[in-house]
């Protein structure tokens, strides 16, 4: 049997290989097939990820491609998202961007565990907080009157009873009231009515605290909810976007156009408003558009998202906005503090 033959363990073996029917340990879902390391989920050298597929027997060259050139084609990947690129000093730079939704919903179980996790913390600091405000409320600290003590009569003798005996405090009361002079009893006496004054003005006073009801709290907790309730996909049909990357050209740098339709969550099909043109973008290369006071806007993030809200103000240092809310079972709240970036201008 010969070394080329069809049906030689080396020949099956590398038939195998190159099926990828070996045991898996990394995949590249752009390649779509078995790699040898981890590289094809990091930031690699546009050579080496080249050089690794054209040694795969069946790879297609170059030159039978649409692009001139390697740079050029790892443009393109940058401009429909399919990887990160980057230019340094060294080449182009590639990073896989993994959209797999089974990825995605790993990702956002984890955020959504590590969230729970500080909110039971926080949950659980806050309720220590309030049992102790609570058990402190009604309660005055008593402070100590401190009176100088002077006597009257300078021949007068002051003096205290130092007996270590235990007796009861009603003869430790009269010892005491026996053994000290008529001065020293006097500022006793003194004392003891500047402190009864003192806790009859403090119990007059009424609790100036209001004590928050349980609905009160719960209502909190569920507007803090809503505030951090935020997914990492924005794009939503019928708004208006503006074109941010340099890629495309002068053309449409810095262009606005509506988004007529929604690919895969994070790509958008974008008619341009001045020239007509339909442009398939990433939302990497997109940003909200903020109108003027007064106009309609759409929420893209948090837990208003899908709402359209009329836009009432905009803080410029906060970068930051109030809008009140038109549609749906909130319609009519304020709400302060939305980012520019989770809300956009209604086509």
């Amino acid at each position: 049997m010969g070394k080329s033959d069809f049906l030689s363990p080396k020949a099956i073996a590398n038939r195998i290989k190159s099926k990828g029917l070996q045991k898996l340990r990394w995949y590249c879902q752009m390649c779509q097939k078995q790699c040898r390391d981890e590289n094809g989920t990091k930031r690699v050298h546009n050579n080496i990820v080249y050089n690794e597929y054209i040694s795969h027997r069946e790879h297609i060259h170059m030159n039978a491609t649409q692009w001139e050139t390697l740079t050029d084609f790892t443009k393109w990947l940058g401009r429909e998202g399919l990887c990160k690129v980057d230019e340094t000093p060294k080449g182009w730079y590639i990073q896989y961007i993994d959209r797999d939704p089974e990825t995605i919903r790993r990702q956002l179980e984890l955020e959504k565990k590590k969230k729970q996790d500080l909110d039971d913390e926080e949950k659980t600091a806050k309720f220590i907080e309030e049992q102790v405000r609570r058990g402190l409320e009604g309660k005055e600290q008593e402070t100590p009157v401190f009176t100088e003590l002077s006597r009257e009569n300078d021949e007068e003798k002051v003096m205290f009873n130092l007996n270590k005996g235990a007796g009861s405090s009603a003869g430790a009361t009269t010892s005491k009231a026996s053994s000290l002079g008529p001065s020293a009893l006097k500022m006793l006496g003194s004392a003891a009515s500047v402190k009864r004054r003192e806790s009859s003005q403090s119990s007059a006073q009424p609790a100036k605290k209001k004590k928050k009801s349980a609905l009160d709290e719960i209502m909190e907790i569920e507007e803090e909810k809503k505030r951090t309730a935020r997914t990492d996909s924005w794009l939503q049909p019928g708004i208006i976007v503006k074109i941010i990357t340099k890629k495309l050209g002068e053309k449409y740098h810095k262009r606005k156009g509506v988004v007529k339709e929604v690919i895969d969550r994070y790509t958008a099909v974008v008619r341009m408003t001045d020239s007509g043109d339909r442009l398939k973008l990433d939302q990497t290369h997109l940003e909200t558009v903020i109108p003027a006071p007064g106009k309609r806007v759409l929420v893209l993030n948090g837990g208003y998202r899908g709402n359209e809200g009329t836009l009432e103000s905009i803080n410029e240092k906060t970068f930051s906005a109030t809008i009140v809310i038109e549609t749906g079972p909130l319609k009519g709240r304020r709400v302060e503090g939305i980012q520019y970036e989770d809300i956009s201008k209604l086509a």
